[in-house]
């Protein structure tokens, strides 16, 4: 779907944000739409979660705006935070509580309408019905990120922060997770901010990167591992030998390294796809093709480019 269909939830506008002379937050800007999943990515340090505890309310920019569904965050700070629903990365529970009372707690700080089928709905959902009457101290921390999950939507929020939402999680409950939040995704704005790259590929439709407080990538999952690889890489493999020296005379070839005995990684600009010029040259060169593909860079090859 195209991103124009969306209306934005969230517009974040030259945000600053310093401690003394240090600036965590410098000048970042970018929307969040309805009916996506918002990869927000960086390394430690980079402004994360300064920048999702300003869009949440609970940090004043120094500078900038963050304006969600229609409320700036810093003069309507209430009406903007009901539109929200946060699970921060370190979670914060009542572990002497339990775990139906402790949402319906939650339910009725949020004033949720018919509080009891809420709570039941987002058990539901969270797969917590089997722990749903045992103390919130005795769940593993798995369990915990489920029940901070649930709290984060009792209140049917347009706008979902979650920060390392799958942290904790065996393999399994993170595929249940996982497959929750694109759900959530097609009718809710979702800001998920997590250190595994593969789940942004797995859950995302786009993503953002930061690096020492600055945006330095704004994209669609395919398209940021598209333009911000730098490159693209071909991997060739002939049944007849072949040099280096033949092989950098093809047309818009950068570099060539040896992958193996008659295999080669041919690299050249990243908007260049050069498979049929290596396809010509084998047939003007009479030579076999055994194997010729582009070489795909995932979400991780780009981050490491981008905040090496």
């Amino acid at each position: 779907m195209s991103p124009s269909v969306f209306s934005v939830s969230v517009k974040v506008s030259e945000l600053v944000k310093t401690y003394e002379s240090q600036r965590a937050v410098d000048g970042i800007s970018f929307e969040a739409r309805k009916g996506e999943v918002l990869g927000f990515l960086g390394p430690n340090g980079a402004g994360k979660t300064t920048t999702m505890k300003i869009i949440t309310g609970y940090l004043p920019p120094t500078e900038g705006r963050v304006n969600v569904c229609g409320f700036d965050v810093t003069t309507d700070t209430m009406a903007a935070r009901a539109r929200i629903g946060y699970l921060p990365e370190h979670n914060p529970l009542y572990k002497e509580m339990y775990v139906r009372e402790y949402l319906t707690f939650t339910a009725g700080l949020h004033k949720v309408a018919k509080v009891a089928a809420r709570v039941d709905e987002m058990v539901e959902r969270t797969g917590l019905a089997s722990h749903r009457h045992k103390q919130i101290g005795e769940l593993s921390k798995g369990y915990r990120q489920r029940v901070g999950l649930a709290q984060a939507m009792l209140h049917n929020p347009d706008v979902l922060i979650l920060d390392e939402p799958t942290s904790g999680l065996d393999p399994n409950q993170i595929v249940e997770i996982r497959q929750l939040i694109k759900d959530l995704g097609k009718e809710k704005t979702v800001i998920l901010s997590t250190h595994i790259l593969g789940e942004v590929e797995a859950v995302c439709d786009r993503a953002i990167i930061i690096n020492k407080g600055r945006l330095v990538a704004d994209a669609p999952i395919q398209r940021l591992k598209e333009q911000f690889s730098g490159q693209s890489v071909v991997t060739v493999e002939f049944a007849e030998k072949t040099s280096s020296q033949q092989l950098s005379g093809i047309q818009n070839v950068r570099s060539v390294e040896s992958a193996g005995e008659r295999r080669w990684k041919l690299s050249s600009d990243a908007s260049q796809d050069i498979r049929a010029d290596v396809f010509a040259f084998a047939v003007r060169n009479q030579l076999t093709l055994l194997e010729l593909h582009k070489e795909v860079f995932s979400v991780e090859d780009v981050f490491q480019q981008l905040t090496r």
